[in-house]
């Protein structure tokens, strides 16, 4: 039997969850084919997909790096539309051509393009935990009202996702509570006094993941958890109080729900993000991954641990702004933005980063949100505290 190959734009094709969607799509090309791709600056790799999977579209974040791509794909060749125009990536996203919607594109940046695919209808493979932190509840009616079909692909709301039953009816009625593990990032056995002399690099070097910088020191301060928390309670419409976190640093499991029998179902895997990426792609269906199988025979020891706010200050603050007003959630997420490419530019220290996020969700309150354009200006406003913040530190 043919089946029909699934059109898909990557949003976001060259950082490491746009590379392994690409792995995953190669693997098989009778049932994918790429559309379109999406790049800020990197134009060498951005021509190399292009040439591999020859898309109908690729987007460039600038009109330079556009022009680069446009002449280098014009010298080899191919006939890929480039476009930088500011609702490009709205446009690639929500094309009739297009059946899904990879989201990798890093932060609060993604998150029109989210809502035009979510707005469109398509399958939407949300890697971009920022739309669901950001867009809350005005993302998720989107999602509705679209008729969109919501997949999450970070490794941890993918396992909860395989480990639900299939009618989401029946989650708040055999639910008791999910539990999302963590690996705790390089510094969980370090010395608190010390995380002040962590450097970029240091925080960048995750002992189990590939993943770009900004998420590698979100993973070290375990901010991305904290984030992990926000998606998951408008992804499953649970409780914050049914949402728990527990660290596990094989990375093995990759999270658990536990029903109201006290029964737990866990989904567990090598740590690659290929195998969400594949079950997302071919929901409800599964295919071959290109991951390593799991040998029980060779396993450790698995262990588990409860994260303590001394190495983790920040992760307490999910339940905190899922309590406070619509778009509080918003706030935090900038902050934390703005604080993460500070480390990295060196200039606050790591330990500094929960500072400009706390001093910044106590400077920057929501008030009404009515839609997207009121999220915006709260993370505009957000960002600019944040960054006034971090100029008062000092390293």
């Amino acid at each position: 039997m043919t089946v029909q190959k699934q059109r898909v734009t990557v949003l976001g094709s060259t950082g490491s969850v746009g590379v392994n969607t690409l792995d995953v799509i190669a693997g098989h090309p009778d049932r994918f084919e790429v559309f379109a791709l999406s790049a800020a600056t990197q134009t060498d790799l951005m021509l190399a997909q292009c040439l591999r999977f020859k898309p109908s579209y690729a987007v460039m974040a600038s009109a330079p790096h556009a022009r680069i791509l446009a002449q280098s794909l014009k010298e080899n060749g191919l006939s890929t539309q480039v476009l930088h125009a500011s609702d490009a990536l709205e446009m690639i996203a929500s094309d009739e051509r297009v059946d899904t919607v990879m989201a990798a594109i890093v932060g609060a940046a993604g998150l029109a393009a989210c809502m035009a695919a979510a707005r469109a209808g398509k399958r939407l493979l949300l890697a971009n935990k920022e739309a669901l932190v950001v867009g809350g509840e005005v993302f998720m009616q989107a999602v509705r009202e679209g008729g969109a079909q919501l997949l999450p692909i970070d490794s941890e709301h993918s396992a909860i996702f395989q480990s639900l039953p299939e009618d989401p009816a029946a989650w708040l009625e055999r639910i008791d509570k999910i539990i999302l593990t963590a690996s705790g990032g390089p510094f969980r056995t370090r010395a608190p006094a010390t995380l002040r002399d962590v450097t970029p690099d240091e925080a960048c070097a995750h002992p189990n993941w590939v993943m770009g910088r900004k998420i590698s020191v979100d993973s070290a301060t375990m901010m991305n958890k904290a984030l992990e928390v926000i998606e998951a309670r408008y992804l499953f419409g649970l409780a914050p109080a049914q949402i728990e976190v527990v660290i596990h640093p094989q990375s093995i499991i990759h999270s658990m729900v536990q029903y109201r029998d006290t029964s737990v179902v866990a989904q567990l895997g090598t740590p690659d993000m290929r195998v969400p990426i594949a079950y997302g792609l071919a929901w409800p269906g599964r295919i071959s991954s290109g991951a390593q199988a799991l040998d029980f025979r060779a396993l450790a020891t698995m262990t588990f641990a409860v994260p303590d706010n001394e190495h983790f200050p920040g992760l307490p603050l999910a339940w905190e702004v899922l309590d406070a007003p619509v778009g509080t959630t918003a706030v935090l997420n900038a902050a934390n933005e703005v604080a993460v490419a500070a480390f990295l530019e060196k200039r606050i220290r790591f330990d500094q980063i929960h500072a400009v996020n706390r001093g910044t969700l106590d400077t920057v309150s929501a008030s009404e949100i009515r839609g997207i354009g009121d999220l915006l200006a709260l993370d505009a406003q957000a960002r600019a505290a944040a960054t006034r913040i971090t100029g008062n530190l000092t390293t």
